[in-house]
């Protein structure tokens, strides 16, 4: 099983921008925590970080083309504005869970919307960093039903 943790713009900021919302960890503290996880759920997982929304939108598709099982997805600002981010979601057909550090929906009206929801299996808000170790188990226990097998 191979799942591809994708992220938006500034989460490769994380422990440095707004810390008393986003959390005092990093984006490379973010990434081992991801990689113990899923050595323990017998899972390959590959990450992808960028600010353009167009890169992202290339990452969605070629999970396609690499044979990603799932995807673990904050599109961070990109949520709220991209109707690209949210056809690729859609076009390729792979069970993607929308994860939010922060609870979006205690924060600014603008973030209530949600492109991205309606095309994903599932979303994971006000979490932290354990949202997204929380959203590779929904995939593996919801969507796939085998809890921890490749």
């Amino acid at each position: 099983m191979k799942i591809l943790v994708l992220n938006g713009p500034n989460i490769n900021l994380l422990g440095i921008r707004e810390p008393d919302i986003y959390g005092k960890q990093t984006y490379n503290d973010l990434v081992e925590i991801i990689k113990v996880h899923a050595k323990e759920k017998n899972i390959d997982v590959e990450f992808y970080q960028s600010n353009h929304e167009g890169d992202l939108v290339d990452a969605i598709g070629n999970a396609f083309y690499n044979n990603v099982d799932g995807i673990v997805f904050n599109p961070a600002a990109y949520t709220h504005t991209s109707i690209a981010i949210a056809d690729a979601v859609k076009s390729v057909n792979i069970p993607t869970v929308e994860v939010h550090i922060s609870d979006v929906s205690k924060r600014e009206p603008y973030r209530q919307i949600s492109y991205i929801r309606d095309v994903a299996v599932h979303t994971i808000t006000g979490k932290g960093i354990a949202g997204y170790n929380l959203a590779i188990d929904y995939l593996l226990e919801k969507v796939f039903n085998n809890g921890c097998d490749n």
